[in-house]
């Protein structure tokens, strides 16, 4: 389930000051097609711009998670994971020995999570579900 999304036009959408260097960074995140860190990020910002320093990639992904741009994720891996903010909702898959993660939607899931809250007296108005697991496939 690969989107992309525009964050530098999310940022002009917002009214948000888009620097030279938060530009880069945007569109390091515009083009990640995994959920990377800020220390990835830094890693593939700076690859373009070598004057870009930490500091400014963790006050950038704050500013972008402020503004309702970005998601922050903990994948139980220690690590804030960013995404752009979800145009539609989704689910995430992490695999626990690799770290991969795959989003997904699935109907059924969804319409039983809404039964299980409306049997419990509620009105579902949102939620964030990760399932943690290890490839059946692979060896060892």
């Amino acid at each position: 389930m690969q989107r992309r999304i525009d964050i530098e036009a999310l940022c002009a959408e917002k009214g948000l000051r888009i620097t030279e260097q938060r530009r880069v960074i945007a569109r390091v995140l515009s083009e990640a097609e995994d959920h990377p860190d800020v220390e990835v990020l830094h890693s593939r910002a700076s690859a373009i711009d070598k004057g870009i320093s930490i500091a400014t990639v963790y006050r950038t992904v704050r500013l972008f998670e402020e503004a309702g741009i970005l998601e922050r994720h903990d994948f139980g891996d220690g690590r804030s994971r960013y995404e752009a903010a979800a145009e539609a909702h989704h689910d995430h898959l992490i695999d626990v020995e690799t770290g991969k993660v795959i989003e997904f939607v699935d109907p059924e899931l969804e319409a039983l999570q809404k039964i299980i809250a409306e049997k419990l007296g509620f009105r579902l108005v949102d939620h964030r579900m990760e399932l943690y697991g290890v490839a059946l496939d692979r060896k060892g």
